[in-house]
């Protein structure tokens, strides 16, 4: 199969900001008198911040009204934007830049697909926004992941068919929304969803485009 587009998630993928989530989750959840471990961050992997916030107030045993919900998810990202003001090139994950240098070189179009709302500030921090063609974040869909909305609309936006897009994922519910839109998809970075995907790289550092075109 030719490979025609390259379509990443961006946290876990592209950077880590998982830290910076879990701290902002945790403050959020001891405001509703409740704490928040590691294990339940587990559970936000890969989900929105919406759906993310309602898992919390699952898990702390509360209800509250609409307008304490969105001050809570308003709350959350003022924490978690504070925290992710010092990232910077450095900051992307290994292989990324080569990667992307690499499919610019060779015509290929690059896209993100992400549950969440902050992908285009993280990418201007990354210095990488610019090369991407398509840029489909929580902003951009009505339907979460595992639902495919998010990798159709950015395979769309650079006139390419799932078939011709190869995506990269890290979490559970992003490589069922990968599949369920009829993508080949690899995971990386996290070994416990290797075996859900069609190929796994510890690092994009790994990814030989030539020999997964070939197993594709």
């Amino acid at each position: 199969m030719k490979i025609k587009g390259l379509i990443f998630d961006l946290d876990g993928v592209l950077v880590s900001t998982e830290k910076n989530h879990f701290i902002a989750w945790k403050k959020t959840a001891e405001r509703l008198g409740s704490d928040f471990t590691e294990l339940d961050n587990e559970q936000l992997k890969g989900i929105s911040r919406v759906d993310s916030l309602k898992k919390i107030i699952d898990l702390a045993g509360v209800s509250v009204s609409h307008e304490e919900f969105e001050e809570l998810l308003v709350f959350k990202n003022d924490i978690y934007l504070s925290s992710i003001r010092t990232l910077g090139p450095e900051d992307a994950l290994p292989g990324v830049v080569e990667l992307l240098h690499f499919a610019k070189r060779n015509n290929i179009k690059l896209g993100v697909g992400s549950s969440s709302k902050n992908a285009n500030a993280i990418l201007e921090l990354l210095q990488i926004k610019d090369m991407f063609d398509a840029i489909v974040d929580g902003n951009g869909v009505n339907a979460p992941k595992p639902n495919p909305e998010v990798f159709l609309n950015a395979a769309r936006v650079m006139g390419l068919t799932a078939a011709e897009c190869v995506v990269f994922e890290d979490a559970e519910s992003g490589i069922m929304a990968a599949k369920a839109g009829g993508f080949k998809v690899i995971a990386t970075g996290n070994p416990h969803v290797a075996e859900l995907a069609n190929a796994y790289v510890k690092t994009l550092t790994d990814f030989n485009l030539n020999t997964y075109e070939e197993s594709f």
